[in-house]
């Protein structure tokens, strides 16, 4: 390669030692890309672009901190409000006003949100938003659909079942260390097969006590009748719909995307998005179901800290002013147009999938794996982070959509080479990416 990346590789092999795993995401985890080559490890961000420790800068068109950065990286006017709020002190005896303040902003964006509770992260988040809604109906089993995180009630899907949760985005998912007395108190069903979820309630709907789903991770509609067909079942079982805004939220509009699509919930989860960054996470819900944290115990010292609601807060009302949401949106839409283009122009057969503004693709190839190492080798010899998925941040504007677009075509002549000449893996530099989750070594 023709980059350096000794210091960067070095603190790689000094955290397999010292962290589990290496880092705390495994969206994170430098194997995720090409062991061996991806940086792993910042020293700077700015706006869109990342210096790594070897001083290598580079334009971010991968994954904007795992879709934490919507407006992009070290935003002035968050990071302005966070430095007042940490200047004031971040935490004392007493609460914060912030927390207050954007309880109201929250539900002003959502008129049918009457009570707010707060966490630092989206997993956390959604373990709370499931406790509650328990609470409420009293009655334990668990529909979902999509991703939702690490905890207990969603792994336990997975025991005894083998890979239940392998068509919900990670594949892989081993739930060690979950009670096996879980097993058989959550289900899953697909996005846009109400049927999977009608053969759930008619099979357990009298013990059916939360629906759970992500509001959309694809560019098109949902099916007709989906989401109304979910609603329904939520109201015919009694069970609480919570719709999960982790990923969606903040992308489409400024607010959940739940908006857009028409759908109804009882509770909204939001993180990644609402902070640009900072550690924050909010259940939204109607207040009669919200006051159902009452009758159970949610507390924890840091959901009281007070530069998370500070920067949720700068987030969201910057997030409006520019209407951030039009502009994920086309840029979103300019760069997947730009790999479908690129892969015509080159004789490459991908599958492209998500929302607009986090979207993906996938070489419908043997060796995929191997070839998404190449992308991302080539990449970084051209000055940008990236791999097979793209996240807009507002900071991406259209020149750097042109730039890293025409890097894509030059780098996906050269992968088309490489399939033709069947030299794939000679040319790697690092290991072919992996795909959902392993151990690391």
């Amino acid at each position: 390669m023709n980059i350096k990346l000794k210091k960067s590789l070095a603190m790689q092999e000094k955290a397999k030692k010292l962290i589990p795993g290496m880092t705390q995401l495994l969206s994170k985890r430098p194997d995720q890309f090409s062991l061996g080559v991806w940086p792993g490890y910042y020293s700077k961000a700015k706006g869109v672009e990342v210096w790594d420790l070897d001083g290598n800068r580079y334009v971010d068109m991968s994954i904007g901190g795992i879709g934490a950065n919507v407006l992009g990286y070290a935003d002035p006017d968050v990071d302005s409000a966070v430095v007042e709020a940490i200047r004031n002190g971040s935490s004392c005896t007493l609460n914060c006003p912030e927390e207050v303040e954007l309880a109201e902003l929250l539900c002003e964006l959502h008129p049918w949100a009457g009570m707010v509770r707060y966490a630092r992260t989206g997993g956390e988040a959604m373990a709370i938003a499931v406790r509650i809604a328990r609470a409420h109906t009293g009655k334990d089993k668990i529909a979902f659909c999509g991703y939702h995180g690490w905890h207990d009630w969603y792994l336990s899907a997975n025991v005894g079942t083998g890979n239940a949760l392998g068509g919900h985005l990670l594949p892989g998912l081993n739930p060690c260390g979950v009670p096996k007395a879980l097993a058989g108190t959550s289900y899953p069903f697909r996005y846009d097969h109400l049927e999977e979820l009608e053969k759930i309630v008619k099979e357990h709907g009298k013990d059916l006590g939360v629906i759970v789903m992500e509001a959309v991770r694809k560019a098109e509609k949902p099916a007709d009748g989906f989401l109304d067909g979910v609603r329904a079942l939520a109201d015919k079982t009694g069970a609480v719909l919570v719709v999960d805004e982790i990923s969606s939220g903040f992308r489409m509009n400024t607010g959940g995307a739940h908006l857009v699509l028409g759908l109804k919930p009882d509770i909204a989860v939001f993180s990644k998005a609402i902070g640009n960054g900072y550690p924050i996470a909010a259940v939204i819900g109607k207040a009669d179901i919200m006051q159902s944290a009452q009758k159970t115990f949610i507390s924890s010292t840091c959901w009281t800290e007070r530069t998370g609601p500070a920067a949720a807060i700068a987030t969201i009302r910057k997030h409006k002013a520019v209407n951030a949401g039009k502009h994920l949106m086309s840029i979103g839409q300019k760069v997947r147009n730009g790999w479908e283009e690129c892969a015509v122009r080159h004789g490459m057969n991908i599958e492209i999938a998500g929302m607009y503004p986090m979207s993906h693709f996938t070489f419908k190839h043997e060796k995929h794996l191997s070839l998404k190492a190449l992308l991302v080798q080539w990449m970084l010899e051209k000055g940008f982070l990236a791999s097979t998925s793209f996240y807009a941040m507002y900071a991406h504007k259209e020149e750097h959509v042109s730039l890293y677009l025409d890097a894509v075509d030059q780098v996906f002549a050269k992968i088309s080479d490489a399939i033709k000449d069947n030299k794939i893996d000679e040319q790697l530099v690092g290991l072919p990416s992996t795909a959902g989750f392993k151990r690391l070594t």
